[in-house]
């Protein structure tokens, strides 16, 4: 955080500045003040980072708390009037304190500051030692100093403190005490994590209200305070505050529940009414013990163990299980398989990638077979149970196999867009042939250029796609392409197969409208319709649905019936079949007899088409 961020805990409003255990701090002449001295700060405090890279944070006492500082004998009273520097490093360098503090005057003096600096160096230990003498407005003074650099520490100590303040200038006579825990009292916090903290209402004097009542509306307001002193801290860590009854608390204390006695261990009070204090030294000297009770409920508790561990490891073995499972099933679609059931799915993995593709060795997928037969038998026994041994292999075989199906997926999809690549040139160039005939691939693309798209038939799009797919699959064959040119020339392809598609159907429809005439009758008087489709072979009349044919009935009839046409039955697949092959033939011949055979089967007719 540098100088130029607003300064945190210093920019509350007036209420929050009657607070006790903050000083009444003028965030404009601060604020002033710091701007003169900005870089000179900004200069030391790069200097200490970079020589002491452990340091926690570096922070200014506000001006007006310097004096409580002087008054518990901190720091000489002739600094009073003196920037006092606070840095925090961690509890492991404490012997080193006097040697760091030297070489940083040492520095300051050579540099020749203009203003005037008392360093004091103290570790997380030390602040915390002075909530525990309820020194309260120390930590205070601490919490809401400007900080120059921090890690995490003094951020936490900030937005808890700022919380407790308007905390208790709500309701201060219900507050017994705001301890902190969690990760700032192990000095683990950094710049995003949650702030425990814990607060202790005074539930033995209330008259208008029940205990619970009061827990929810204080605790509804408690809450209500979080986000304003994460905005006032101008912090990025939550605070997660525990609200506990006093009488409640007792009681918990009195069964023993580790929670609180673990608070009680490990809590540092920033706030504290002579309460807190008391437990912790009574928990010290051994006073504080569990009852006969609640001694009994934990060794109920340590029977459990067993059955609580296998449950654990029954869970680690569906973990693993689904692990290996879905991910397999995964790469089975990917291969164009629909998606197989559990029990199913070793068998296709060893069929499709051990079998067939020979993409995967048996071996390989044991670990699936393992856990899938693990499964099955959980399923069918819910006593079933499985040793730690066999999960840590499990989950070390499932790890080997996991990367390989990455591996495999790599393959899987190389083969996918050849396979892509291949179809689409194959389909463009067989529908090439299809309109110009059997020729080489060059003379095809000239062949299209020239007849197509130099024509108008077709845009210069269309040969810039076919170019590209033949590109396409030359870069693949060398290795060069990936999946986003594959995926591009597969789309484009699709536009110029569509367009060929249609280009044919448009040529078919030409070679067919030469052969057709639409015919007009009367029937049952009305006036009908129907097409005539001639061929060399054979004719078809389509009335509606209604798809007949007509045809030279010497062909398998005896010799007297030689040259006398008739009408039959017949099918769509017939006259599409006879359309194909009239596309090859230059001349149609119209036998004249037809349109005799016709005015017997629909009367008096006429071509109108």
């Amino acid at each position: 955080m540098t100088q130029e961020d607003n300064i945190p805990g210093m920019s509350i409003d007036k209420k929050y500045s009657k607070t006790p255990n903050i000083p009444n701090v003028n965030p404009s002449e601060l604020q002033k003040e710091l701007e003169k001295t900005k870089k000179e700060f900004e200069k030391l405090k790069n200097f200490i980072v970079k020589k002491y890279p452990f340091t926690e944070a570096i922070g200014i006492i506000p001006p007006q708390a310097i004096k409580r500082f002087i008054d518990e004998d901190e720091v000489p009273k002739e600094t009073e009037k003196h920037v006092h520097l606070y840095m925090i490093v961690p509890e492991e360098k404490l012997k080193e304190i006097p040697k760091i503090k030297q070489e940083i005057v040492s520095y300051m003096d050579s540099d020749k500051t203009k203003q005037k600096l008392w360093l004091q160096i103290r570790t997380p230990v030390d602040i915390f030692e002075n909530c525990l003498d309820s020194k309260f407005e120390l930590a205070s003074a601490i919490a809401v100093s400007f900080p120059l650099y921090d890690k995490g520490f003094l951020g936490a100590l900030r937005v808890a403190e700022i919380h407790k303040s308007l905390v208790l200038q709500k309701f201060e006579k219900y507050v017994v005490s705001y301890v902190l825990g969690g990760s700032v009292v192990r000095n683990e916090a950094g710049p995003t994590s949650d702030v425990d903290v814990f607060i202790i209402i005074n539930d033995t004097d209330v008259k208008r209200m029940s205990r619970l009542e009061l827990k929810e509306r204080l605790r509804t307001i408690i809450f209500q305070y979080i986000a304003e002193a994460s905005a006032l801290a101008g912090v990025k860590n939550k605070l997660e505050p525990q609200v506990y009854l006093l009488t409640d608390f007792w009681e918990s204390v009195k069964d023993a529940n580790p929670v609180m006695f673990t608070f009680i261990r490990d809590g540092i009070p920033i706030y504290d009414r002579g309460t807190f204090m008391p437990w912790k030294q009574l928990l010290r000297m051994g006073k504080l013990k569990p009852s006969p009770e609640a001694i009994d409920m934990f060794m109920k508790t340590a029977d459990k163990t067993r059955s609580m561990a296998e449950r654990r490891l029954i869970d680690a073995m569906i973990d693993i299980y689904y692990g290996v499972l879905t991910p397999s099933q995964a790469l089975l679609m990917l291969n164009g398989l629909p998606p197989p059931t559990h029990k199913e799915t070793p068998k296709m993995m060893e069929k499709i990638f051990v079998k067939k593709e020979k993409m995967l060795k048996k071996s390989e997928i044991k670990v699936l077979e393992k856990s899938v037969n693990n499964f099955r038998n959980y399923e069918h026994d819910l006593k079933y149970t499985i040793k730690g041994a066999e999960i840590d292999q499990l989950l070390k075989d499932s790890e080997v196999y996991i990367k390989r199906l990455r591996e495999l997926r790599e393959q899987i999809e190389k083969t996918s867009q050849e396979r892509t690549i291949e179809q689409i040139h194959k389909d463009i160039f067989d529908l090439l042939e299809t309109n110009f005939g059997k020729k080489s691939q060059s003379v095809l693309v000239e062949e299209f250029e020239k007849k197509l798209v130099k024509t108008g038939k077709l845009s210069s799009q269309s040969l810039r796609i076919l170019k590209d797919v033949i590109s396409a699959k030359k870069e693949f064959k060398k290795g060069k392409s990936d999946s986003r040119k594959i995926d591009d020339a597969r789309k484009n392809a699709m536009i110029l197969i569509n367009d060929l598609i249609e280009y044919s159907q448009r040529k078919d429809l030409m070679a067919l409208e030469k052969s057709r005439m639409r015919l007009k009758y009367v029937s049952e008087g009305k006036e009908n319709f129907a097409d005539l489709i001639i061929s060399n072979e054979k004719s078809f009349l389509i009335q509606g649905n209604a798809i007949k044919k007509i045809v030279n009935k010497r062909e398998g009839y005896a010799k007297e019936t030689v040259g006398v046409l008739a009408v039959e039955a017949s099918n769509m697949q017939e006259l599409s079949e006879a359309v194909e092959k009239q596309k090859s033939e230059k001349n149609i011949q119209v036998n004249p007899r037809i349109f005799e055979l016709l005015k017997r089967e629909l009367g008096d007719f006429e071509v109108i088409l």
